[in-house]
């Protein structure tokens, strides 16, 4: 690609993260070089870095927040001291060393860290440690399964994930840069787990140069502070369901910039979840591979990273032979500059080039459709903004824009034409293209007043696909700290969300009329809400922190989206209104610590109004109701709770144990109960409850352990083996509904990697 001929790198950024240079000198005044570790409990960082031989090191892209640090040199005293990042602009922090006989360590709380009094939102992150020894996911899960563990997160059939029960509307950030399409397994190629670093995850109070999509932002860090030298890592596992894995990264950096590659591989016969235990045709391959490049404020990344996998068939569908295949395909360049105007203002600029693919094939065999599908997104990105600090306030201001070319073609074929109502239509071809161009501005502002902290700012929102529509979104948050170990905060963000760009020209175009003529066509209009939460934060005998969250969404055109049949593929749709309310209680002791884990509940209630728009519907649109009817949404689950508990032994080995239990989804009401006895196994009708209207609750048990086998310097040598799902229980995620088929949990799993560190 002609960007990789720019040989500078990049400073990849995110909301609210900042940049801390320590100087470390001798009571001379000279430089001494040292080790420096930089912690917070709060935001999962523990970093490790060297200052030079002028005794400078710079920790960059650290989030917001209070940060513990150590410096330690044979022959001085250690020092400690506690540390406030709160500006983009790089914070400069000295340290004097004292021989080793007198102390220059100050009195450090042990909850300094735990608590970000200051954080006006609460936000739950991942760090390294948790990334790292993550029980083995089956391929293109590894992130969706870490965002799963934390509460107001729902992962639904085939990986997908739904915060706070918003369907298609996850934003990752990934180094700065906004991906707003579907990124579950069956859509678009995963983003690695192995390459990412940590990760932040928003579901309320949202700064103003978020937008699009605003269910959940999960901010992903795949660049950490270059190692001086050569570095890097590799690992390789297997599992069952013939499930294997390997990958490798590697980098050099040195005084004036660094160069770092990745890949890796991986395949497996239980790429989508089934619809029947005996997981049909499901097998499923992985690939990515990724450069980038670092120097000064200037930085370019490349990578490609693809999918291959099979549709899982139903029990009629392999006697009749059916083979469904699809496909995605993803490469992406992307580029940054940033430059310190001053001491108080930063300026950067961020650009993305993108060409993604998509693919569905059906054989003749295919009942009770066949269908085919070929869809493509090439788009490009830039976002500019500078931020500055001024006395109590922390200003940001920006915009960014999007501009791509959306191109559809579909066409199925009826081949069971009794599974149908007469009047669709036997078959349809579509085909269309349009240009998606997206636009926004914004401004926001953070005001530090005693115990008061507040937040708030503007985002204007232009977006010109099926449809032209315009919004500004105010954002207004406010934390109050009367005490170090308590925060309560208060958020309001005004939201306008854009619909998935996947499948949405056929589903809103007037051609699919052809397919059911008592069908109305309407496009799919982006989605308008009125978010709010109240939160509270508190630190327990300086080593847990407890989070509680209440949450109100009121939305109109609530999005959702329309399975066709079990091939994973989905057309967007949006209901009149929605409403989701809830609360999230989570307790947490950090990493770090010879006992670490957590406990989550989160209780949650979903609701739409119909009429819906949009969508292929085959003629079960009239199963949903009747205009004005309330249905719960498909993503209404009333009680999730997760768990893990981490506990060191010694230095080199470990032992995790994690739980789950899920209420149970709903699924639309069974018009023939002697139909479904007749085609649906008796062990997943025993999960489900046609009184209810729900989905048995389940529940899951996992085990862990991992073992340093080498640990010298700053290499060594990993073992980890998972067992999970320990009870083997049947677990159904989906029913069949309309909207989302039926889909089956993995059985008992068994897993083992290994870790190469140098």
């Amino acid at each position: 690609m002609l960007v990789i001929v720019l040989v500078l790198a990049a400073q990849f950024a995110q909301a609210d993260v900042g940049e801390l240079r320590l100087v470390v000198t001798d009571a001379t005044g000279a430089a001494v070089q040292s080790a420096v570790s930089i912690d917070s409990d709060a935001n999962h960082v523990r970093r490790e870095i060297d200052t030079d031989a002028r005794g400078v090191a710079v920790a960059t892209r650290l989030p917001f927040g209070t940060y513990r640090v150590t410096v330690v040199r044979d022959g001085f005293a250690p020092a400690t001291s506690v540390v406030n990042v709160r500006t983009a602009a790089p914070v400069e922090h000295r340290v004097t060393l004292a021989v080793a006989a007198v102390s220059t360590a100050v009195d450090v709380a042990p909850d300094a860290t735990l608590v970000d009094t200051r954080q006006t939102a609460t936000v739950q992150r991942l760090g390294a440690d948790m990334v790292r020894r993550r029980p083995a996911p089956l391929p293109g899960r590894s992130v969706p399964e870490l965002i799963n563990t934390q509460p107001g997160w729902l992962l639904e059939a085939n990986g997908i994930l739904h915060p706070r029960g918003s369907e298609n509307q996850t934003q990752y950030v990934v180094d700065g840069l906004p991906l707003t399409d579907n990124r579950s397994p069956g859509f678009a190629p995963e983003i690695d787990a192995d390459t990412v670093h940590s990760l932040g995850i928003l579901t309320g109070g949202y700064p103003a140069e978020y937008g699009r999509k605003l269910g959940g932002v999960v901010e992903v860090a795949t660049v950490a502070d270059a190692r001086r030298g050569f570095h890097g890592d590799a690992s390789a596992g297997s599992g069952s369901f013939g499930t294997a894995a390997a990958g490798a990264t590697a980098g050099y950096a040195g005084a004036r910039g660094s160069i770092a590659g990745s890949g890796g591989a991986s395949a497996t016969d239980r790429y989508l979840d089934p619809p029947v235990e005996e997981n049909h045709t499901n097998h499923g391959s992985t690939w990515q591979a990724g450069a980038h490049v670092e120097s000064g404020g200037f930085g370019v990344m490349v990578s490609h990273a693809g999918a291959r996998f099979m549709v899982p068939n139903e029990a009629a569908q392999e006697e009749a032979g059916q083979i469904q295949r699809r496909s995605s395909d993803e490469t992406a360049a992307k580029v940054s500059y940033q430059r310190v105007l001053s001491s108080s203002a930063v300026f950067s600029v961020n650009g993305m080039l993108r060409d993604l693919n998509a693919d569905l094939t059906s054989n003749e065999a295919s009942t009770p459709v066949a269908a085919w599908q070929q869809r493509g997104l090439r788009d490009g990105y830039v976002k500019a903004a500078v931020a500055w600090h001024a006395g109590a306030h922390e200003w940001k201001a920006g915009g960014d824009s999007s501009v791509g070319r959306v191109d559809e073609q579909f066409a199925y074929r009826l081949t069971d034409r009794g599974a149908f109502d007469d009047e669709i239509a036997p078959s349809f071809v579509f085909a269309d293209r349009a240009t998606d161009r997206e636009h926004a501005l914004f401004v926001q502002d953070q005001i530090t007043a005693g115990a008061w902290t507040f937040k708030a700012g503007l985002r204007w929102d232009s977006y010109h696909l099926v449809v032209d529509d315009s919004a500004f979104s105010p954002r207004l948050a406010v934390a109050w700290s009367p005490k170090l170990g308590f925060v309560l905060r208060a958020s309001y963000d005004r939201a306008f969300q854009t619909p998935a760009v996947e499948n949405l020209l056929l589903a809103s175009s007037p051609d699919v009329d052809a397919i059911a003529p008592s069908v109305v066509r309407l496009p799919v209009r982006p989605s308008r809400g009125h978010f709010t939460e109240v939160a509270a934060s508190k630190s327990l005998f300086g080593a847990l922190r407890l989070d509680v969250n209440w949450f109100d969404r009121r939305m109109e055109d609530f999005a959702d989206d329309d399975l066709l049949l079990n091939t994973g593929v989905s057309f967007p749709i949006a209901f009149r209104r929605g409403f989701v309310h809830g609360t999230e209680v989570k307790l947490e002791v950090p990493a770090g610590r010879r006992v670490s884990g957590f406990l989550s509940y989160a209780w949650m209630r979903g609701e739409a109004e119909l009429p819906v728009t949009g969508g292929l519907f085959l003629g079960d649109e009239d199963d949903l109701g009747e205009p004005g009817d309330r249905v719960p949404i498909s993503q209404d689950q009333r009680h999730t709770l997760r768990g893990r508990a981490l506990a060191q032994i010694g230095a080199r080995a470990w032992v995790a144990a994690a739980g789950a239990f899920d209420s149970g989804l709903p699924f639309e009401d069974v018009d023939d109960e002697d139909d479904l006895i007749e085609t649906t196994p008796e062990r997943v009708r025993e999960q489900v409850n046609l009184e209810t209207g729900r989905v048995r609750p389940a529940s899951t048990f996992d085990v862990s352990g991992g073992w340093t086998l080498v640990k010298t310097g700053k290499g060594r040598i990993e073992l980890q083996a998972d067992v999970r799902n320990i009870t083997n229980r049947l677990r159904v995620i989906n029913f069949a509904g309309v909207l989302s088929g039926t889909a089956l949990a993995p059985p008992r799993t068994y897993a083992a990697r290994i870790r190469i560190a140098f």
